[in-house]
């Protein structure tokens, strides 16, 4: 237990640069302190218990902010920054070293039953605001931006933006773990509408060329 705690907080000062002390994180991080009230509540709800993981859910959502209900399953190295309004479904896979940033939810579509909410691989990090709801699999090593809203699945090593979220970065640049770590910088984001606007202009520039040579072309042909 001590081993888990100890980790808990050194992946604070992997990722957060805020951090000062050690009793700073242990008293004043209300995201390290709703993954440990989880995990009582997690560790009561496999045994069969049923209201009182609930209680320690809601004691736990009023004290962090954090709504994450006991029977989700969650792996080593969860970093909750600033923890406000993060809501993590019943069904929700999580798995190591994943970074979740204020406002995000993982939830679900309906009102079906089974598994109605999302895995999320290794390293992943979601940004803050982002919506990842149904039951998909976010690949490892990929990064939502910030307010985006996923609702199909995401592979590997991709980066998604958008409402509705779309994958526009794939295997093309360095995401999730690299030599210094978990890469965090999910403000370096490619903008799929800049992008789009930019061709349309590239497209509009070459017209206005070709029209150009074409009106010289015909005046040459008059004279």
């Amino acid at each position: 237990m001590f081993d888990r705690i100890k980790k808990d907080i050194q992946v604070v000062f992997e990722r957060d640069p805020a951090a000062k002390s050690v009793l700073e994180v242990l008293f004043c991080y209300p995201g390290l302190h709703a993954i440990w009230l989880y995990r009582i509540s997690n560790y009561l709800f496999k045994r069969g218990w049923v209201l009182v993981p609930r209680m320690i859910c809601y004691f736990n959502r009023f004290l962090t902010g954090v709504d994450v209900h006991p029977g989700a399953t969650i792996g080593e190295g969860l970093f909750i920054d600033h923890a406000t309004g993060v809501v993590i479904g019943e069904t929700c896979i999580i798995g190591n070293n994943v970074t979740l940033y204020q406002g995000v939810t993982l939830g679900g579509t309906g009102k079906e039953k089974g598994k109605r909410h999302p895995t999320i691989g290794n390293n992943v990090v979601v940004a803050s605001g982002a919506k990842v709801l149904g039951s998909f699999t976010v690949g490892d090593n990929s990064k939502i931006g910030a307010g985006s809203v996923v609702l199909r699945e995401v592979p590997p090593n991709s980066t998604v933006v958008g409402i509705p979220g779309k994958v526009v970065w794939h295997d093309g640049q360095k995401v999730g773990r690299t030599e210094e770590g978990i890469d965090l910088e999910h403000d370096d984001l490619p903008d799929p509408v800049a992008e789009m606007l930019l061709c349309m202009q590239r497209n509009m520039k070459r017209m206005e060329a070709r029209i150009e040579q074409l009106e010289k072309e015909l005046k040459q042909h008059e004279s």
